[in-house]
């Protein structure tokens, strides 16, 4: 049935940045929504023409992806974001679906800035939503119910993981995926390095740190074993693992990592009182 709803919704997007676009290349591609169905707004074309190439629609005014849309999601830079809700609510109504992708703002001030009976939802997705393998959360606020929550998860899980999560979640997922994937690319890109260094070419070395992540990833995903017992499963004594172990344990590569979740948590939290 909510796929049925879902094929059936008139989807807006007011702001058409990267991650939104990403978002739509998904559901796009999962035939979650048909192209003729989504309305994207923005300022300029600059970013609007990938959609268009996409057969989604594009305006450049905000009101009328609201006025044209049933399930409507905010994608604009935070600082615009509050400009944005007072231009579009007069335009919303009990029917709709607010969805922010909004970094740094809250629902409380999302239902403050909308009108009270707003059904309000918050998600926080990552880049490798754009290729069909982010991980994503998302909270709703006091007017959204199973259904909405419901809907949203069949809709963006086309995108990749997505889970439900208490909002005080959203900024430790910013810290541990949002800005995991740069962490994540620093260490392929070390560990492509390590190889040109011992004699590979630099295009295979980069090939194969990639696709040793991936599959190390999958492993965690499709087992559900801790990493700690994966990790135990390639050692072997004496053999080449624990030996390159015992170098990343000399740099503190876990405390360091945890380290940098740690801060870039605080730096998300900070920008939500900013």
């Amino acid at each position: 049935r909510l796929a049925m709803e879902a094929s059936e919704l008139w989807v807006g997007f007011v702001g058409a940045g990267r991650m939104a676009g990403g978002l739509v290349r998904g559901l796009l591609q999962a035939g979650k929504v048909p192209a003729s169905n989504v309305l994207a707004s923005a300022p300029s074309d600059k970013n609007l023409d990938a959609w268009r190439e996409m057969g989604c629609r594009t305006t450049h005014c905000n009101l009328e992806v609201v006025h044209r849309s049933t399930l409507v999601f905010l994608a604009t830079k935070p600082h615009i974001l509050p400009g944005v809700l007072e231009e579009i609510r007069p335009a919303v109504g009990s029917h709709h679906i607010v969805v922010s992708l909004v970094a740094g703002v809250t629902i409380q001030t999302l239902q403050r800035l909308l009108p009270p009976w707003t059904k309000v939802l918050r998600i926080m997705p990552n880049l490798p939503c754009v290729v069909q393998a982010g991980a994503m959360v998302f909270s709703r606020g006091s007017n959204a119910g199973d259904e909405e929550a419901a809907l949203l998860k069949s809709l963006l899980s086309s995108c990749g993981l997505c889970e439900e999560v208490p909002e005080s979640y959203i900024d430790i997922h910013t810290g541990l995926s949002g800005s995991g994937v740069a962490y994540v690319y620093l260490f392929a890109e070390a560990l492509a390095e390590g190889a040109v260094k011992m004699g590979m070419p630099g295009a295979l070395a980069s090939r194969i740190a990639a696709q040793t992540l991936l599959g190390a990833a999958k492993m965690l995903l499709e087992t559900g074993e801790h990493p700690a017992k994966l990790r135990g499963d390639v050692c072997t004594p004496g053999g080449t693992t624990i030996y390159a172990l015992h170098q990343l344990e000399k740099g503190a590569l876990r405390a360091t990592v945890m380290d940098a979740v740690e801060a870039a948590t605080n730096r998300a939290c900070d920008m939500a009182k900013d």
